[in-house]
């Protein structure tokens, strides 16, 4: 048997894009070493922050507001409660980067930002200490997915669109050509058009076809403290993102009781992502420690902490293209840590790529040949 499509990796882009096909009529075959939504890539841990008002940069703006009416429309087409709209706050000097992308965002796309000073935001946020000459940008629009429901829920829709679904099935190689062969640990499948959305695996993969791209695997770590729930509630507490001098932190208020949610975006160590990461340890506690005693100082005790995997570019921006000489081989990665949100809208490209040879989505930040 011959596939229209395949998809190597399951997780948050596969499963949409797996699904977004099998809907246009394709017969898919999405195959995933593991069985997701599972805890060895970079889509557990229960949320991941959304907000439009980019500190990354005005370009990506159009992109992920064309995610956030995806995941809406996955909420009805799923009867599940995928998104909290808890609102992002951007902390930091008003110099810095990041801030200046949300306010240029905001400017640009005509969205909603309410600004504050230092004093103004630690008293609409009790919660909060921040340093005197800190900025606040509340995005109150923006909010937080629930990662593993979403993936089970394109999961439950690709399937019953038709698509096939193969777990704990690790592919070995990739031979292209017009028919582009798969060798797994179980058995060889052919199809006419491969995606490849593997996350930390994507580099290794592409080698077995001699071709290589600048995606680095990385160790990250993110822990939950103990929650004053009348400060820390989701219901009072917004999601946030701080950006210091040397560092980038990100969070989320206590959702379901869970309590405060911390992790830092920049940093990491290398990894081969075939290894087991080694667990969340004790200076992985003092740093988080360190932020959240400064800028949280209400909160509990460390409640535990676990790892994850970034697949980091050298420039943090995507890569979502073909393959250079492979019109029929298309790849999503080096989502740098900040993907995830995107990841319906991801799918939606990919399967545009795939079926039209062209997306309605501007891609061209995300180009290949932008390291060349």
């Amino acid at each position: 048997m011959i596939y229209d499509i395949i998809v190597i990796g399951a997780g948050s882009m596969g499963m949409a894009a797996g699904y977004n096909l099998a809907k246009a009529g394709k017969n898919v075959l999405m195959l995933d070493a593991f069985d997701p939504p599972h805890d060895v890539g970079s889509h557990h841990g229960e949320t991941r922050i959304i907000r439009f008002a980019y500190g990354e940069g005005a370009s990506y703006v159009p992109f992920v507001k064309r995610a956030g009416e995806l995941w809406r429309d996955l909420e009805t087409l799923s009867n599940e409660s995928l998104f909290l709209q808890t609102g992002v706050v951007n902390v930091g000097e008003p110099t810095s980067s990041f801030i200046q992308n949300v306010r240029t965002s905001a400017k640009l796309y005509d969205l909603e930002l309410e600004q504050y000073s230092a004093i103004e935001a630690m008293k609409k946020w009790p919660g909060l200490s921040l340093l005197g000459n800190f900025v606040a940008c509340f995005e109150p629009t923006a909010g937080v997915l629930r990662v593993e429901a979403c993936i089970r829920a394109y999961k439950k829709l690709a399937i019953e669109a038709g698509a096939t679904l193969h777990t704990n099935e690790k592919v070995q190689n990739i031979i292209a050509g017009d028919i582009v062969r798969i060798q797994t640990t179980h058995k060889v499948y052919e199809a006419k058009h491969l995606i490849v959305t593997a996350g930390a695996w994507t580099t290794e993969l592409l080698q077995t076809m001699e071709i290589t791209i600048p995606v680095t695997p990385t160790r990250k770590t993110f822990a939950w403290f103990e929650a004053e729930e009348q400060l820390y509630h989701e219901n009072v507490f917004p999601a946030y993102c701080f950006e210091l001098a040397d560092s980038l932190y990100y969070g989320f208020p206590s959702i379901d009781g869970a309590g405060l949610k911390l992790g830092r975006h920049d940093g990491g160590e290398t990894i081969n992502p075939n290894d087991r990461l080694r667990p969340f340890d004790e200076q992985d506690a003092i740093d988080l420690q360190n932020f959240i005693n400064r800028f949280m100082p209400q909160h509990g005790a460390l409640k535990f902490g676990k790892t994850c995997k970034y697949s980091m570019t050298p420039d943090e921006d995507f890569i979502i293209d073909f393959l250079p000489d492979h019109k029929n081989i298309v790849i999503a990665a080096g989502f740098s840590g900040h993907g995830f949100k995107f990841s319906s809208a991801v799918g939606e490209a990919l399967a545009d790529l795939t079926l039209n040879g062209e997306s309605n989505q501007d891609l061209s930040l995300f180009q290949l040949s932008r390291f060349n």
